[in-house]
């Protein structure tokens, strides 16, 4: 058992998607729920509607406009969530992870929750093949310390890109897997950055399916339960 995750976690997995903000803000009334006591601490599942989450930051450029029509015209829906850094594509070849938890302190061991889940991840891709490690990669979409990377034989891809929200009494820390079809992300990506005027490289863009060709939302979902069963107990719902 880890001390950093609650005793038992329920297991949510949403089969049924609404629109791409709802989805994604859907979380934070789960937070809700959870900090007051309405719900146990839970784990949710799901594959999202084509989505570009952009950062506050992201919000606050010149070139926000043109990004989010960019993000349009390639079949994403722009929003623009409350945790995280900059902007990140999914679809249904992604799978979100959505842990939320109540705790006194939250704050405190925030820092220690990103290497934790960081952690966690790689060791779910390594059970299935990937060569996976933690750490920002150069050139990296949405950079982060405690991305989670996968090494090719050319270059390493970021995978999973980590974000947490914290409140009074609870956490958030919400995880994107990007597993299938990565050319479409890579696409939308390019040019929402070019019109936010931010430099990466397209080159870091990419899923768990590139590195380990075979691997499905599915497998991964498997994984990464099968990870969390190491630290923690599972209750389905």
């Amino acid at each position: 058992m880890s001390a950093l995750l609650a005793p038992v976690l329920e297991v949510h997995r949403q089969l049924v998607n609404r629109r791409a903000d709802v989805d994604l803000n859907y979380a934070l009334e789960l937070l809700g729920e959870v900090k007051t006591g309405t719900r146990e601490a839970m784990l949710r599942l799901y594959r999202p509607e084509p989505t570009v989450a952009f950062g506050q930051r992201d919000a606050k450029l010149p070139g926000f406009a043109a990004a989010e029509e960019a993000a349009r015209n390639h079949g994403f829906v722009p929003a623009v969530r409350k945790a995280g850094g900059r902007a990140a594509a999914y679809h249904q070849g992604t799978l979100v992870v959505d842990h939320i938890q109540r705790e006194d302190d939250a704050i405190l061991g925030a820092k220690g929750r990103f290497a934790f889940f960081g952690e966690l991840f790689t060791q779910a891709l390594k059970s299935l093949g990937v060569d996976a490690g933690v750490g920002e990669i150069p050139g990296e979409y949405c950079p982060g310390e405690f991305s989670v990377y996968g090494r090719g034989p050319a270059h390493s891809i970021k995978l999973v890109g980590t974000a947490q929200r914290v409140v009074a009494g609870a956490w958030l820390f919400s995880s994107v897997i990007v597993v299938e079809n990565s050319a479409p992300i890579r696409a939308v990506l390019t040019d929402t950055y070019e019109a936010l005027g931010l430099d990466w490289d397209p080159a870091t863009a990419g899923a768990a399916e590139d590195l380990r060709p075979g691997l499905t939302v599915d497998s991964v979902e498997a994984a990464v339960l099968s990870a969390y069963a190491h630290h923690t107990e599972l209750v389905y719902h």
